[in-house]
């Protein structure tokens, strides 16, 4: 059973820290569009990913096998082969608990905690993030994206959002009228657009992150991995891993770089403390929290 169309990963407790592996490996190449889709595959599927051949492989990316080869290649291996052994070769330390450790339940927490622990290993390099947002802080209005699966991420940041920023606008729901509200933002003097992106993918988030680049606005993007297919059509990409390991995907990592952002978009905002001064005595006034 799966509700992403991304079956269940044996060890899922194992697949977060290698998917991060894989990431490492990847980054620093300059991949082609159909070498990023086979290396996005090769995220979702980490836990497998040692174990696949390389037509396997190919059919689960919807590639040619050549072009596996090709991939396999372009990371510095004589061939899909010698890929495949590096992979397959993990240190001891780094295997995680043995199959069968931690009931299925136990495994997705624990690959969400890797997932976690891989996020704050990407933050060790602050400028991504303090980049974005002092982009998003210079928006006005501030529009915010996010569907299907993304659609949970991107109402959390705008909810948040809305208590420091002067004009947050969300769009969460796609349709023939989303084009239209990305142009009402620009013409408002919106600069950027921040999008949540996870599995599965909708068309339509393509299609609004060219739109919104042809606009003349700044994409910025926070997804599952940095060879998502929203990757080309963003300016700034952030990674954040989600947990497979579940009928449905888990998304704590998103979630908290989500905060992140927040946090940073705040230290561009002057008044950004007035603002939730303003706010909380407002609520207080209303009594709108028991607590």
């Amino acid at each position: 059973m799966s509700g992403t169309g991304t079956g269940r990963t044996a060890g899922g407790g194992n697949a977060a820290g290698a998917a991060a592996r894989l990431q490492k490996l990847f980054e620093g190449h300059r991949l082609t569009p159909t070498q990023r889709r086979i290396a996005h595959c090769m995220v979702r599927r980490a836990a497998d990913a040692p174990f696949l051949s390389s037509v396997e492989l190919a059919e689960l990316a919807g590639v040619s096998q050549p072009s596996v080869t090709r991939f396999a290649v372009a990371l510095g291996f004589d061939g899909y082969p010698a890929l495949r052994r590096h992979l397959r070769d993990v240190p001891a330390a780094e295997r995680g608990p043995a199959p069968g450790a931690y009931n299925a339940y136990q495994q997705a927490v624990y690959a969400e905690m890797e997932n976690l622990r891989h996020l704050a290993s990407l933050l060790a390099d602050p400028k991504p993030v303090e980049h974005a947002g002092r982009l998003l802080a210079a928006s006005c209005p501030l529009p915010v994206l996010g569907l299907r699966a993304a659609s949970a991420q991107a109402r959390g940041f705008a909810y948040f959002a809305a208590k420091v920023h002067p004009d947050v606008r969300l769009f969460d729901e796609g349709g023939t009228m989303l084009a239209d509200r990305v142009d009402a933002a620009r013409r408002a003097g919106a600069s950027a657009l921040l999008c949540f992106a996870l599995p599965r993918h909708p068309r339509e988030v393509t299609e609004a992150l060219d739109h919104a680049r042809s606009s003349g606005l700044t994409v910025v993007t926070v997804a599952d991995s940095a060879f998502a297919p929203v990757a080309r059509h963003s300016d700034l990409l952030l990674p954040a891993a989600v947990g497979t390991g579940l009928a449905f995907d888990t998304a704590c990592a998103p979630m908290m770089l989500g905060r992140v952002l927040l946090e940073a978009m705040c230290d561009g905002l002057p008044d950004a403390q007035a603002r939730l001064e303003e706010f909380d005595a407002r609520a207080a006034a209303r009594g709108l929290f028991v607590d």
